[in-house]
């Protein structure tokens, strides 16, 4: 079974996240309120409502409805940072905001999706275990984050060279999931690419264009602004994909291919915002 691969996968990918913060990286908050503000509301409440609108907007059925709010719910890791990077983004801001997501959607993912599933699931059977979500979050999620910090505090060069070999590793290991979940699912996505392909570029243009605008309304300089948009349209796709198929949560692997289409579209269309914007600023030289 596929899930016996992401939770391992996703379990790494959070200790690398670890490995690359501090616990002063959450204490710096107020140094960019409007930014930070602008981000998590991005994140945390118009992305939900955004895939809320479209899953309505298409039609989905409930098993790809409430598979499109999932991954609408979680917010990228540390790929974000390095996307940040490449675009010549805050990345201090990116590493802040990527600390404060994944605490706080340990309580929104339970919140949020207890909703979705009442709205749409409960009348073709799809139910939410919350306490069991709560419990794999603190186990997958939280707990190796804190086990990467304090690795940070304890052993910073083996830190170092421990976050260097996984963060080679991160994009090949989702390659890897994303393969098999093709191989298992590939009939489903075929039938329902167009559709679902559409919806998700939908969602992440539209998360793109109003995170921008946002950005731009709290008059945020361009390093920021870029960093929240990669931070609002880059989601974690293991988290949706681990919370998905666990056997203790949904144990339901059709409800993570909006997750698998989310994961692809995403990297294409952050490849080329961050291209667009090398390339101007290229020029701009």
């Amino acid at each position: 079974m596929a899930i016996w691969i992401v939770l391992p996968i996703l379990t790494l990918l959070m200790f690398d996240l670890g490995l690359s913060l501090k616990f002063s990286d959450f204490g710096k908050v107020f140094t960019r309120p409007w930014p930070i503000a602008i981000a998590l509301f991005g994140q945390l409440v118009l992305l939900p409502l955004i895939a809320l609108g479209l899953a309505r907007l298409f039609q989905l059925p409930p098993v790809f409805f409430i598979g499109l709010i999932l991954i609408a719910c979680c917010p990228g890791g540390s790929s974000s940072n390095v996307f940040s990077k490449l675009a010549g983004g805050d990345v201090a801001l990116s590493v802040i905001l990527t600390a404060l997501s994944s605490v706080i959607t340990l309580f929104t993912i339970p919140l949020i999706m207890s909703a979705a599933t009442n709205l749409v699931g409960e009348s073709v059977g799809i139910t939410l275990p919350v306490g069991n979500l709560i419990k794999q979050n603190l186990v997958l999620m939280l707990l190796p984050v804190l086990l990467g910090i304090g690795m940070h505090y304890a052993w910073p060069k083996a830190a170092e060279k421990t976050d260097r070999v996984l963060g080679k590793l991160a994009f090949p290991l989702l390659l890897t999931l994303i393969t098999v979940f093709y191989i298992q699912h590939h009939r489903t996505i075929l039938e329902n690419i167009v559709v679902l392909g559409l919806c998700v570029t939908a969602l992440i243009l539209v998360a793109i264009c109003c995170s921008s605008l946002l950005s731009r309304l709290v008059r945020t300089d361009d390093r920021q602004r870029r960093t929240v948009v990669i931070e609002v349209g880059m989601q974690n796709a293991a988290q949706a994909i681990a919370i998905a198929s666990s056997p203790i949560i949904f144990a339901n692997e059709q409800m993570a291919i909006p997750a698998i289409l989310y994961s692809l579209m995403m990297n294409v269309v952050l490849l080329i915002y961050v291209g667009v914007i090398r390339r101007r600023t290229k020029d701009l030289r």
